[in-house]
């Protein structure tokens, strides 16, 4: 792995919340907490950290919070890790803008997904991932088309991995068909898995990444789970994904942010509640992920 490459186990970091009346919804980021997470992590064997993407719940932070939130990574993390900086907006200018802030506060690269209010054609999402690039981080695209509705097929791809600085897709289709198809047609770039419950698959298709949700539960296992996939050690692979696949089908899920967190207040960590406009798990919902997260750590 190189720096630039922007691959190994780096999590989608869950953000904490503390109570206070005078925050949007009665919360605000505790960062202190954050910073703690932040830093198990990668102590825990973990290549960095991914604040404010979708587990860091962006769309709920105001602008001032989300720039704290990457900072306070950026500084927890330091020299002993990589942060790539969630930077997703409505269209490039806005985009642009995270990049530019990412860049100023020490970032070693940016998250990024296409337009996301309106299905944009080929154009516009070339242009979108040009002007990311252009602020000079290594930017790492995001290909979810289950909630942007905007498809980034090989082929799509094969185009925008000649835009200088962009270095890998996380693929978060749940095609693992395409991870071959990815590396036949751009070789250059990395592919990252983006789907829990689809990642040794993906491993054994020769993604080289994971941009993940679940390791902020469990954060050692799952770097041993990566390395044992890398190393073409299937068996002992398999042992330790199985029990855990159950769990991880919870990140392709509408409640995957309540699910993780959820999941870290189960083995003793502190995941706490959502801002709105997530709501809370319903008992059903609850009674199936622990069942799940026993199974998990059993």
């Amino acid at each position: 792995m190189t720096q630039d490459r922007l691959d190994g186990v780096i999590v989608a970091t869950a953000l904490p919340y503390a109570e206070d009346a005078s925050a949007p919804a009665g919360l605000r980021p505790d960062l202190d907490r954050y910073a703690d997470h932040c830093r198990w992590l990668v102590d825990n064997g973990c290549r960095g950290v991914g604040p404010n993407g979708s587990l860091g719940e962006y769309s709920s932070l105001t602008d001032a919070e989300r720039r704290t939130v990457a900072r306070a990574a950026i500084e927890a993390v330091g020299a002993q890790g990589v942060v790539v900086v969630g930077v997703h907006g409505v269209g490039a200018h806005q985009a642009r803008y995270w990049a530019e802030a990412a860049a100023e506060d020490g970032a070693d690269g940016v998250l990024c997904l296409p337009p996301t209010m309106y299905r944009a054609n080929t154009g516009e999402v070339i242009d979108h991932f040009e002007q990311v690039a252009s602020v000079g981080l290594p930017v790492m695209v995001y290909n979810n088309p289950i909630d942007t509705k905007v498809d980034l097929t090989p082929a799509l791809l094969a185009e925008i991995a000649a835009i200088d600085n962009v270095v890998a897709v996380k693929e978060f289709s749940g095609d693992v068909r395409r991870v071959l198809e990815i590396r036949e047609l751009a070789p250059e770039l990395a592919v990252v898995a983006g789907a829990d419950d689809v990642l040794l698959e993906s491993l054994l298709m020769g993604a080289t990444g994971w941009f993940a949700g679940f390791p902020n539960v469990f954060p050692a296992e799952c770097a041993e789970l990566f390395s044992l996939a890398q190393q073409g050690k299937l068996a002992e692979a398999r042992a330790l994904y199985e029990p855990m696949v159950a769990a991880f089908r919870w990140d392709s899920r509408v409640e995957f942010v309540q699910a993780i967190k959820y999941g870290m207040d189960f083995v003793g960590r502190f995941g706490g509640p959502c801002r709105p406009p997530r709501g809370p798990l319903s008992a059903e919902q609850r009674a199936r992920l622990e069942a799940d997260m026993r199974r998990a750590v059993t």
